[in-house]
């Protein structure tokens, strides 16, 4: 039962098709349901735990993160209107930092950059390929070239392939 403290796993053993049952008695429980019959179902299931775990971090940091921002910007105008520029607390200092971020507008980003090259600022503009569309492009000319990239092309890109395990909702 939930919230027990019993945190033994329950040993059932199962088929494929009582995966789905080991699962229920999973979330039921409160218990991991062990799965020592099939080493394939051990390994999917323990992805599965692994997955979703993940997405609750996930969740859990964004929650945490709008939290800090919060809290930091009470503390910003609390030290605002104290007019403290810093204080130590618990063996932390904290002080007031001012951060300024700029960036192109995307309708006239060409001209910013132009303005930067004409003013001796270059070496700030860069050329960037996005990295999906580039592995697409790579890959579909690969498909067409028997696997392989155009000769002058392949020695420029560096080629890394993984096989992963995809994971759905099953039907």
């Amino acid at each position: 039962m939930r919230g027990t403290g019993d945190s033994a796993p329950c040993k059932v053993k199962i088929t494929l098709r009582m995966q789905r049952v080991c699962l229920i008695i999973t979330r039921i429980m409160g218990r991991r349901c062990v799965v020592n019959s099939n080493p394939l179902l051990e390994l999917a299931s323990k992805l599965s735990a692994l997955r979703e775990r993940k997405e609750a971090l996930k969740e859990e940091e964004k929650q945490l993160n709008d939290e800090i921002a919060d809290v930091e910007q009470q503390l910003v105008d609390m030290m605002i209107d104290e007019e403290m520029q810093n204080f130590t607390y618990s063996g932390k200092l904290f002080y007031l930092n001012q951060q300024v971020r700029v960036s192109p507008r995307a309708e006239v980003k060409e001209k910013v950059f132009a303005w930067l090259k004409e003013n001796g600022y270059e070496d700030l503009v860069y050329e960037t390929v996005n990295s999906n569309r580039f592995s697409a492009f790579c890959k579909e000319l690969m498909e067409e070239n028997d696997g392989e990239l155009p000769e002058d092309l392949a020695g420029l890109v560096n080629v890394f392939e993984r096989t992963a395990v995809g994971m759905r909702k099953a039907k």
